[in-house]
């Protein structure tokens, strides 16, 4: 989820285009009392071949009619409020068994793909935006179904407390993006998040659970602050975190420095404009945060196939100028951030975000965390069709295993690998 600016010459005309033509805001609009809403624009992508393919091959197929169903037989607002907390979990719960190999595969998508749950999920909001109970039903309390369908079929709500003798690892992923370019899209970090969530990890330094939450490729969203909302609760107990998103072809790059500028471009919904990241308390919003990652560690160790580089650059408008700067070696004093190490998409911006909630709540010092970019996942040679094939499932499988190994060696580092 790096920004066109960082990946030209990377990832090839076709994606820059993709992401940099003007965003305009194709999201629903205001509805009137009572009644339903129409689809958004992520959608009104489900009706595509694609998507049907994905849920069909997963058994997720039956997800979204199973919950319109369990909606009909709601009488009021509480009821509806527990049938859509119950199948929001219980969807989480099945994506995460079915990448972890419990329960039927229920097709034969591979079960590393994270791509079932995204567009099921989907499915659900559709229903559910477009659902008329007979008690009624306004738009207040629809948006707040809305929000807890996200919150537990993202995996929001059912992070676990610090257990006696274990570490406690937070690691987000996100969903699928650029839908537009390749609607066949994977997100390799929403497929880490699903691979690892409640797994035990052996270190060095004895036994790490990794919980793990999904985030929405929406600028709306991350306003409204759903990334703090999500992980104020946890960092305080928590022994490291990684954020991950996918970035650039062929490698991996722990981000040294995170900027407070989004550039606008395109998300799900089609929308975005550039801006600073806004947070809470702007007037005391610092232009950078940086890793604490244990980076020299992380590079230093033989994690998988992919290299993995400690990135350090930044783009910057310096103290008293107006154009911005490439920086190689990262930000100077006093400059005004434009792209940090993972661009200015919605990558650094989770990053930048839970690296400031962790500075606010006053665990720089002692919570290493920080973000972490995996290789774009490619298809196979020549395939520019077929939803899945044997080269896209081995480099997911790759990815997934490679972030792990990362985690571990993060986890088990000194304190003073982060320096």
């Amino acid at each position: 989820m790096i920004s066109p600016r960082v990946r030209i010459g990377v990832l090839g005309l076709a994606l820059l285009t993709a992401l940099s033509a003007p965003a305009t805001a194709t999201a629903a609009g205001p509805v009137a009392p009572g009644s339903a809403a129409p689809p958004t624009v992520e959608e009104l992508r489900l009706d595509k071949a694609v998507p049907q393919e994905i849920l069909r091959r997963s058994g997720f197929d039956t997800v979204a009619p199973a919950f319109a169903r369990a909606l009909d037989r709601a009488r009021s607002y509480a009821q509806a409020r527990r049938v859509v907390e119950r199948e929001g979990s219980a969807l989480w719960r099945k994506a995460v068994d079915r990448a972890q190999g419990r329960g039927p595969a229920g097709g034969d998508l591979s079960r590393d793909d994270d791509r079932p749950l995204y567009w099921a999920r989907l499915g659900m909001a559709r229903e559910l935006r477009g659902w008329e109970p007979r008690f009624g039903l306004d738009e207040a309390r629809r948006a707040k179904l809305l929000d807890t369908l996200e919150r537990t079929s993202r995996g929001q709500t059912s992070v676990l407390p610090r257990r006696k003798g274990l570490k406690r690892v937070l690691v987000t992923g996100f969903d699928p993006f650029t839908l537009d370019r390749d609607i066949r899209i994977s997100n390799p970090s929403g497929a880490v998040a699903l691979a690892l969530d409640g797994t035990v990890i052996e270190t060095s330094s004895g036994p790490a659970r990794v919980e793990t939450v999904v985030f929405p490729v929406r600028w709306r969203d991350f306003t409204d602050g759903t990334v703090e909302r999500a992980l104020r609760p946890h960092l305080p107990e928590t022994d490291l975190f990684a954020t991950v998103s996918q970035g650039r072809v062929g490698r991996i790059d722990v981000e040294r420095t995170n900027g407070a500028w989004r550039g606008g471009f395109g998300d799900n919904e089609n929308t975005g404009r550039p801006e600073m990241v806004p947070v809470s308390d702007p007037a005391s919003q610092p232009q950078w945060t940086s890793t604490t990652l244990p980076y020299a560690a992380i590079v230093a160790a033989e994690t998988g196939r992919f290299p993995v580089y400690d990135n350090t650059g930044v783009t910057e408008i310096p103290a008293g100028g107006t154009v911005p700067v490439v920086r190689p070696d990262g930000p100077t004093p006093g400059s005004t951030a434009r792209a940090g190490g993972g661009g200015d998409y919605l990558s650094n911006e989770i990053a930048y975000r839970a690296t400031l909630l962790r500075d606010r709540l006053g665990l720089h010092d002692s919570l290493p965390g920080g973000h972490v970019h995996t290789p774009v996942l490619e298809f196979g040679a020549g395939n520019t069709t077929e939803v899945t094939d044997p080269q896209f499932v081995r480099n997911r499988l790759d990815i997934i295993a490679q972030v792990r190994s990362i985690v571990a060696v993060a986890v088990s580092a000194p304190d003073r690998a982060r320096d």
